[in-house]
């Protein structure tokens, strides 16, 4: 199956606009998982089954550490037919208090060579209202563990960004079972400049206010951050985290960084901007992770994207101090069984390092903050 998807990748899909492949292959997804049994039936065969798996984090259970990271549903469409390829949990999004296009066509492209995609979205969205009904009429049954990403809509002005992300909390708290404050995607002008430490400390104090009006005041809040912040930048969000309580942080989003690309500078220069996902953001989001994981220890929840490709990949990013990891461009260039590949592999590893389960693998590889005095239980053990 793998084989087949590499040569169908190659010899059509590559040859096809990247954002119609995406609509298409999600509308025969959702249509397939919409028959009875379906989805429930392909859980059971590509869904992580391994009990060494399991991961407690965030106040909830997730039966495997892999989740699909923000972008690939963004209208909470089909979080339970993504969940059936073998995600342990879908994270939908980004969300944004109004509807809004996105930026125009073509915006999203693909860097074949880099094993990386160029997208230039713009948080196109239906809109928290409709996104909150649309989870509203599916509630009930079995579901995945689901993370809710806002973002800010286009229009709104930096100035009243907490007012805006405070309206789609507002509205989606309470389907959630986690919450992402977006302040990274280099795609929404300004945006970025939410990462500030000035600027995200009312932020994500109107969205706890939105919660606790919702009556969840006690759901788990996170961040996701951009690779391309400098190191001190990472650490004052770290601090930051510690000081108001949040209970993790997602590193990282896209960036707008070229460096170290094979593709040719024409092809790149064609691609235009955007941010870049895939392999090439390996190297920098398993930096920021090794950092915050020594600032915050054990005290947030680290959750790693970018550049995950491997079960190898999504290994390090654990022993890193990852609790959770995520993909979006591995399932897009390794195809519909890549969760069940990397879980499978995840326990491979798990059990030959020696390990009862994956958490006690968590930030092995990552000496615990001074201020601790306490080193990981398992720092000294060895591991793929």
């Amino acid at each position: 199956m793998t084989v087949l998807y590499q040569i169908v990748f190659r010899a059509v899909l590559r040859r096809v606009d990247a954002e119609k492949v995406h609509r298409l292959s999600f509308a025969a997804l959702r249509g397939v998982t919409a028959l009875p049994g379906v989805a429930a039936a392909m859980g059971r065969v590509l869904g992580p089954r391994e009990p060494e798996l399991t991961v407690h984090a965030l106040g909830r259970e997730f039966p495997g550490p892999l989740g699909l990271a923000a972008g690939f549903d963004k209208n909470a469409e089909s979080p339970a037919g993504l969940a059936a390829l073998g995600f342990g949990f879908v994270e939908i999004g980004t969300v944004t208090a109004q509807p809004q296009p996105g930026n125009p066509k073509p915006r999203l492209l693909r860097l074949v060579g880099d094993r990386a995609i160029v997208n230039r979205m713009g948080f196109n969205n239906e809109g928290s209202a409709l996104v909150a009904e649309r989870l509203h009429h599916r509630r009930g049954g079995r579901r995945p563990v689901l993370g809710v990403n806002i973002g800010k809509t286009k229009v709104t002005p930096e100035a009243e960004a907490p007012a805006d992300y405070a309206v789609s909390a507002l509205r989606l708290a309470r389907y959630a079972d986690y919450l992402v404050v977006n302040v990274s995607s280099p795609n929404t002008p300004g945006l970025r400049n939410l990462q500030g430490v000035e600027q995200l400390r009312p932020l994500l104090a109107a969205v706890r206010e939105a919660m606790a009006e919702a009556g969840h005041p006690d759901l788990p809040l996170l961040v996701k951050i951009a690779p391309d912040l400098a190191d001190e930048d990472v650490d004052a969000v770290a601090d930051l985290a510690l000081a108001e309580g949040l209970d993790g942080i997602i590193a990282t989003n896209t960036t707008i960084s070229r460096e170290g690309l094979t593709t040719s500078a024409d092809q790149v220069e064609a691609a235009g901007a955007g941010g870049l996902s895939g392999a090439p953001l390996k190297q920098r989001s398993l930096e920021v992770l090794r950092r915050l994981r020594a600032r915050v220890g054990d005290r947030v929840t680290l959750v790693a994207v970018g550049g995950i490709e491997t079960p190898q990949d999504a290994w390090a990013r654990i022993r890193a101090g990852a609790t959770l990891v995520q993909g979006y461009t591995g399932l897009i260039y390794g195809g519909p069984l890549w969760p069940r590949r990397i879980h499978r592999g995840l326990a491979r590893l798990v059990r030959s390092a020696g390990y009862r389960s994956i958490g006690e693998a968590v930030g092995a590889d990552v000496p615990a903050p001074a201020d601790t005095g306490q080193r990981p239980d398992s720092a000294a053990a060895t591991g793929g």
